[in-house]
């Protein structure tokens, strides 16, 4: 039930993923027809929000119990009643979920339009207001208290200030405009704050601004995954090569009870200023952020390590998280995947080479979970196969908990291989809307398992490091 269109690529990235998606170990195993059919869906399934808002409580701070009664409070506050419930997870203790009512269909599109950018729109569709630097565009006589019609200019081709628009948009619902064309295309500089505030969004899902900052972080749910596969213990020495905004860090410092010492790096200022931000809002402080190229992070010298910044001597963590910078097409909602071949394809040096540090940093005996949130061969199963090949010191492990699939076929590895893997695949669902009426007919453990689905397209393996040279 595709309410969107499918995901557009450029011409040589969709030819690049439709033999990813075609290869022959996967024909053999699944039949032409069958890997086609699993192909198309996931790319419908990729201009679609996942079907469930993941929100991780920061259990430093609160209990699940406290702050899933507060956040159904606030719920029934944004939905003026409905009653839409929150569900706590059986495997992951610390999330709870909230089921996306949508797409609904019957609302009715206004005279007057407001354009957003691609981003400002699939931040819609996922529950937020629209914020003015995401507005690209308005109808000549919009003023403020308008009701307005809100579309996103999914090709990035609407002109800023344009008063009409006739190129490829999507409605993304309805809503009150909190200013005037003129006041929002000002010529004494951009305005900032609430643009439009959303009333009737083709999805409904609860917006989380200024929603209990402290004890809420919202998570897509394999990303939680992640850090619980880690399992990093209290006392211990944990790396996170590229951290930014610090969602698994600060979830990495939760699950050690703040005791022990979580390293968080990135190279780009700004970002680590985010997750210093983070850290402090959940009041985490066994968090260390620095701003450092990963690939840089090891030390050639030998003697003491004075210096508790990067870069570090060879085995000086425990555990170490590598949420490799990706390609980035499992994220949903997609509609216009706008990077180049080049850029898809740039990205496997660049993890093999963090992964290179990363082994090398990991003390004997220590954990290494790889993870990427994009659904290419040659950035999650082929780097599998690399790494094994080229480091007879790693052993892929099993993963807990393992609620997404196992690995795509295509890469070499054997089944028993394939096992071990995570992988998170949207279309492992039928596409499927949801309105309050399904929503109270359906049974808690069905909603489960269809979060743990309908989630965005990710990617773990896990590995020990061998005590022998």
């Amino acid at each position: 039930m595709s309410f969107f269109p499918k995901i557009a690529f450029q011409y040589e990235v969709e030819e690049y993923l439709t033999k990813v998606f075609r290869n022959n170990e996967l024909i053999t195993a699944l039949g032409t027809q069958e890997a086609e059919n699993k192909y198309q869906s996931l790319l419908s399934h990729l201009s679609h929000p996942p079907a469930f808002t993941t929100v991780r409580v920061n259990t430093h701070l609160a209990s699940v119990k406290h702050v899933k009664k507060l956040l159904f409070e606030e719920i029934q506050k944004q939905f003026k009643g409905l009653q839409v419930p929150v569900l706590e997870h059986p495997k992951l203790q610390d999330i709870l979920l909230i089921p996306v009512i949508g797409p609904r269909r019957d609302l009715k599109q206004h005279a007057s339009e407001v354009i957003v950018g691609a981003q400002c729109g699939y931040a819609v569709l996922r529950g937020a207001h629209v914020y003015v630097p995401g507005i690209v565009s308005t109808s000549r006589f919009v003023k403020a208290g308008d009701l307005v019609s809100v579309y996103s200019d999914i090709e990035g081709k609407c002109k800023r200030g344009a008063k009409e628009f006739d190129g490829v948009k999507v409605f993304l619902g309805n809503g009150i405009s909190e200013f005037s064309r003129s006041e929002i295309f000002s010529s004494s500089g951009p305005l900032k704050g609430l643009g439009v505030r959303m009333i009737e969004p083709v999805y409904l899902s609860p917006s989380f601004d200024n929603v209990l900052p402290s004890n809420l972080f919202l998570q897509n749910l394999p990303s939680v995954v992640v850090s619980h596969i880690l399992n990093p213990q209290p006392g211990e020495k944990i790396l996170d090569m590229c951290a930014a905004p610090g969602g698994k860090t600060t979830h990495l410092a939760t699950l050690m009870h703040d005791q022990g010492e979580v390293i968080a790096m990135d190279k780009i200022a700004n970002k680590v200023k985010k997750i210093k931000q983070n850290a402090e809002l959940l009041q985490l402080n066994c968090i260390k952020a620095f701003c450092y190229d990963g690939t840089k992070a090891l030390s050639a010298e030998k003697g003491e390590d004075k210096q508790e910044g990067p870069p570090f001597l060879p085995e000086s963590f425990d555990r170490i998280l590598l949420d490799a910078p990706c390609s980035g097409m499992g994220q949903r909602p997609n509609m216009a995947y706008s990077s180049t071949l080049k850029e898809v394809t740039s990205y496997q040096p660049l993890q093999r080479k963090l992964f290179t540090v990363a082994v090398k940093l990991l003390k004997p005996g220590g954990v290494l979970v790889y993870s990427t949130c994009t659904i290419t061969l040659s950035e999650n199963e082929e780097q599998v196969a690399w790494a094994l090949k080229t480091f007879p010191c790693l052993q892929l492990h099993p993963q807990e908990p393992h609620l997404g699939g196992e690995g795509m076929k295509g890469a070499g590895l054997s089944l028993d291989q394939l096992k071990l893997l995570q992988r998170f695949d949207p279309s492992a669902v039928t596409l499927q809307g949801m309105d309050i009426d399904s929503l109270q007919d359906s049974r808690e453990e069905d909603l489960i398992s269809l979060a743990n689905k309908d989630c965005i397209g990710f990617f773990i393996a896990k590995f020990i490091k061998s005590n022998t040279k």
